[in-house]
């Protein structure tokens, strides 16, 4: 294994250790999903905001839904993409 297989697989922990710790502590705001809900404008409850979203939040829930529709893309052709 390369030096890069272990810097993602101590990224990959680092990560499920963190993720872990805020899924136990049970405290509002501290996992990964509530800060993207907070970024991209939604209401605390995960159940969304009954105001029309402004320009700037639509921009960022549309970069992210871009992304990931990429990287999936990417992931599933072996880079062509």
């Amino acid at each position: 294994m390369t030096v890069w297989t272990w810097a993602w697989i101590g990224w990959g922990v680092y990560f499920a250790v963190v993720e872990g710790m805020a899924l136990f502590n049970s405290k509002p705001g501290d996992t990964l999903s509530e800060h993207a809900w907070a970024w991209l404008g939604y209401a605390a409850t995960g159940q969304g905001d009954l105001r029309s979203p402004s320009g700037w939040t639509r921009l960022r829930r549309f970069l992210l839904l871009a992304g990931l529709a990429w990287l999936v893309v990417h992931l599933l052709t072996g880079g062509v993409f």
